[in-house]
């Protein structure tokens, strides 16, 4: 991944390192986190070969799951689960992340671990050794059936009180009806989780607004979709849902050219933006990289980067204070460049 940098247009302003921003990171899925060298190192450990690097246009999602799939293989320990979220949390530390939320389907991991719970304790435990705050986000599949959300959503809130923060589905969304999955979702939020699925990937806006109508999301993942639609945008601004913006999760797919994500128009119509990095494993860029691509390539100024980070620190699950101190640190940052916070 490459390091972010501060370059500017002649005659502009120098622009600040976004790596001393502070952040919260909400959309960062276990397997995807994994260093390069990590999986390279645990692949030849369990005598694995690690898959090729994801094209980098017109890639269907079969090529992206693939490779995810391949390179979920190499972790097959407690310890290659803790070394993957201590590493990662290491990684978003440097980047100037001060709340980590890391996402998991105990689903694909149960066969090497001997169930759901086993897997999931073992994403805890390395939650728990992190060097920064971490929770975990507990996600099933829009390929799988609602039964099996249901379940892996009462395993979700047996653990809230030990560091499980939300429940989520991941997966390519559209594959199934968004109504069918409430019964999953009420339990979740019924153990104060947030909830936080996929979608306006692939699907419309009409698919954003059925997940926060029907599954009462206070977050979404991905969701540019909603761009596209005033009503859906309202509806977000007006009940404060979070939208998980990956930049580089895009282009691959074919979904947005970098230059072409809607931000303008989202934080235009007051609608919450928090900024992800998805699976750097596979997109290849960091947290404060992406920030980077905000400024450089979106046009973003420092105090609308500092918005995103607002948003992001205030629609996470941290524990108060932590949401406090960091929101202070992102008005002590502004402050040094003469600017305040307007959100």
């Amino acid at each position: 991944m490459n390091p972010p940098t501060t370059s500017r247009e002649p005659g502009r302003a120098p622009a600040r390192d976004p790596r001393g921003l502070p952040k919260a990171h909400l959309h960062l899925h276990l397997t995807g986190a994994m260093r390069p060298a990590t999986l390279t190192e645990l692949a030849a450990g369990h005598g694995l070969t690690v898959p090729p690097p994801l094209p980098a246009t017109a890639g269907t999602w079969a090529d992206f799951q693939d490779r995810y799939d391949a390179a979920r293989q190499a972790i097959r320990t407690a310890e290659d689960v803790a070394r993957v979220v201590t590493e990662a949390a290491d990684d978003d530390a440097a980047d100037g992340c001060g709340w980590l939320e890391i996402q998991v389907d105990p689903t694909s991991y149960a066969p090497v671990f001997g169930g759901y719970r086993a897997a999931l304790e073992a994403v805890l435990a390395g939650a728990r050794a992190a060097t920064i705050p971490t929770g975990v986000i507990v996600a099933s599949s829009w390929t799988r059936s609602p039964d099996h959300a249901v379940t892996l959503a009462r395993l979700a809130a047996e653990y809230a009180d030990d560091g499980v923060v939300g429940f989520g589905l991941s997966n390519d969304e559209r594959h199934a009806t968004v109504a069918e999955f409430t019964p999953a979702f009420r339990i979740a939020r019924d153990a104060g989780l947030v909830a936080t699925p996929h979608s306006g990937f692939y699907t419309g806006a009409d698919h954003v607004r059925a997940c926060v109508e029907h599954l009462g999301a206070g977050r979404i993942g991905h969701g540019t979709a909603a761009a596209t639609d005033p009503p859906t945008l309202e509806l977000l601004a007006e009940r404060r849902v979070t939208l998980e913006v990956c930049p580089t999760s895009y282009p691959p797919f074919g979904v947005h050219e970098l230059a072409t994500i809607p931000l303008a128009t989202l934080l235009g119509a007051q609608v919450p933006v928090a900024i992800g990095t998805d699976d750097p494993l596979l997109f290849g860029t960091g947290l404060a990289s992406q920030y980077l691509i905000c400024r450089d390539l979106l046009g973003l100024t420092d105090q609308q980067l500092a918005v995103l980070a607002a948003h992001g620190i205030r629609g996470s699950a941290a524990p108060p204070e932590v949401r406090a101190a960091l929101l202070a640190s992102v008005d002590e940052w502004l402050a040094q460049a003469g600017t305040e916070l307007t959100v």
